[in-house]
């Protein structure tokens, strides 16, 4: 089986003492990729399920030397590599992970649901002593890998991991490169990256997965992670959002439509970043205070969620689809003037770029023109469907 590019970047910490945390999503893969790891890595290992309560009994004693020994007992005396999926289902592990790495060098390899739960639970007996990975979606890259039996992973740890995002490669390159892949993507913008979603082949079926990872969402992390106590508030926040993606997002409003205060709005928001859910974006600025500063542009991690929950326009939809493969190569932010001008996303405070569902020669012209203001001059127009635009990137090859 073909692996997820971050398993080629985790391994690369096998040796380290500090413990290795895979979060994400539901149901993205943490635990199949972990399964990968368990399976290449040489000598003794154990691994536990806390979604299992058996599996938690080992641990629920005081003695965290008597554990570490009983540990020990099940590999024949030799030290082990342990592997624990869902550990936020036993927050006390965290102490005895803190206490095994210190004095015994111990490692650990675990996954977490939420960087929610990570961020809000986690003491900090384990600041120093992990490396958090974050598992998304499969983006478009790792779609065409899978896909396609003959396509390669790209070459070294970087170019799989933290990949260079090369506009002017891409604009080089001839369109019949890209021509095989159309059908590809529009499933990707339609159904999203889930790796169950990708690998079901009816459309029906992948629309009850998505609406199983949705309920899950609701099931598991929001009684497991927070203290919501209103599902409601939170579920209509989130319809609220559906029609605003892609958009500069009015706190104080959204307060008013759901009847509640700006602090709750702005915790909502939190949690539902937190669990991975969705994500904003700043408005551009060169300054790092001015730039946390003013309203926010909102975009769902997985198209296919968005799909299911609700229905947004085509250019909204392929805007968020370009969002998250853009997201892959760094940090967005997007730019706008008082409302009159504006740029979709600005990638590492480097690159100007417009997401048009259609787009003509002149669409550049206009960016390059608003991203002058900004002191950037590496400007371009991301489309689906153009016509005559000399050195246009389509949606397809990002």
């Amino acid at each position: 089986m073909k692996k997820r590019f971050l398993y080629h970047e985790i391994v690369r910490y096998l040796d380290h003492k500090n413990a290795l945390v895979i979060t994400g999503m539901r149901q993205v893969g943490k635990t199949t990729l972990m399964k990968q790891i368990y399976d290449d890595v040489k000598g003794a290992r154990l691994w536990f399920d806390f979604d299992n309560p058996l599996d938690t009994m080992l641990f629920e004693s005081d003695d965290f030397n008597g554990i570490f020994q009983d540990l020990l007992r099940q590999c024949g005396g030799e030290k082990p590599v342990i592997f624990i999926d869902e550990i936020q289902n036993f927050p006390k592990i965290t102490n005895i992970i803190k206490y095994h790495i210190d004095k015994y060098n111990l490692k650990y390899i675990v996954t977490g649901s939420s960087n929610f739960y990570l961020r809000n639970l986690f003491p900090e007996s384990l600041s120093g002593r992990k490396f958090l990975f974050v598992l998304k979606p499969l983006d478009f890259r790792e779609i065409i890998y899978f896909a396609q039996p003959e396509t390669e992973a790209p070459k070294g740890d970087h170019a799989v991991t933290n990949p260079t995002f090369n506009p002017d490669a891409l604009c080089s390159r001839s369109l019949t490169e890209f021509k095989p892949l159309e059908g590809l993507y529009e499933e990707y913008i339609e159904y999203g990256g889930f790796p169950e979603v990708i690998v079901t082949k009816d459309n029906n079926l992948k629309k009850m997965v998505l609406r199983n990872i949705f309920a899950s969402f609701f099931e598991k992390d929001l009684t497991l992670l927070s203290e919501i106590k209103d599902i409601r508030e939170l579920r209509n926040l989130i319809l609220l959002l559906i029609p605003r993606t892609g958009n500069i997002l009015d706190i104080t409003r959204l307060a008013s439509e759901l009847g509640i205060n700006r602090v709750k709005v702005y915790d909502y928001l939190e949690f539902l970043q937190g669990t991975f859910f969705l994500y904003l974006i700043p408005r551009f600025s060169h300054s790092i205070d001015r730039s946390v500063a003013g309203g926010k542009k909102v975009y769902f991690s997985d198209t296919g969620l968005l799909n299911i929950i609700g229905k947004v326009n085509d250019g909204q939809l392929f805007e968020n689809t370009v969002a998250n493969q853009l997201s892959m190569y760094g940090d967005l932010s997007f730019y706008n003037k008082r409302n009159s001008a504006e740029i979709d996303f600005i990638l590492n405070k480097k690159i100007a770029l417009e997401a048009k569902l259609n787009a003509i020669a002149a669409d550049r012209g206009k960016v390059m023109k608003t991203a002058s203001k900004t002191g950037i001059n590496n400007c371009f127009v991301i489309c689906k469907n153009y016509s005559g635009m000399e050195g246009t990137i389509n949606g397809v090859f990002i």
